[in-house]
């Protein structure tokens, strides 16, 4: 058999093997909220109905599969400022995503941890979970500073570490209140002053 290079095209799943993906993705995204972080690989392939070697084909990794989760939820964030825009006005559209993406990070430990490692990492599928977050965010912000009400010299990459020092924060009533109170801070800072 001919050795294969990095210019072979990676070949579609099969449809039985996207849907074992499908389904251990969605549950391992269920387990990992109720985890506290410590994602069991064996309750995640127990509970989607297939065997260990099956989740090691998808995921050859705890960290490959936690990323991929990651990943897809952070396409969704991403996919929601969008839809933020298209029904609210661009500063209503702004404080509503930093609150849910605060919110998020609070019910998913350990991902402060995981966006800091992404921020500074080179490997491509990290950052390009790093950019779902960033791209949706300098969308927000442009969209924002045309209407004058938002300063112009702040980035995503400026803002994002002080949404996600929200994210260390236990799930709890009380810090909800408090991340809603520091999210209300940065909006603050980010708005012109007539």
């Amino acid at each position: 058999m001919a050795d294969t290079d990095e210019s072979t095209p990676v070949r579609p799943l099969r449809a039985d093997a996207r849907r074992n993906r499908d389904r251990l993705l969605a549950v391992a995204t269920e387990l990992l909220a109720d985890s506290r972080g410590q994602l069991s690989l064996e309750a995640v392939a127990r509970t989607a109905g297939v065997g260990i070697a099956t989740l090691y084909r998808h995921f050859p990794t705890r960290e490959a599969l936690v990323l991929a989760v990651y990943d897809h939820e952070m396409a969704q964030l991403g996919r929601r400022a969008g839809e933020l825009l298209t029904s609210h006005s661009p500063d209503e559209a702004l404080a509503q995503w930093l609150g849910e993406l605060s919110r998020y990070g609070m019910t998913r430990p350990g991902a402060s941890d995981a966006f800091r490692a992404a921020a500074l990492s080179h490997d491509e599928l990290v950052h390009h979970t790093y950019t779902h977050i960033t791209t949706a965010l300098t969308r927000l912000l442009h969209a924002a500073a045309r209407t004058g009400s938002t300063r112009t010299d702040i980035g995503a990459d400026d803002l994002l570490p002080a949404v996600c020092g929200t994210w260390e924060l236990p799930d709890t009533p009380a810090a909800r209140q408090q991340a809603a109170r520091l999210v209300g801070l940065l909006l603050d800072g980010l708005h012109v002053t007539p």
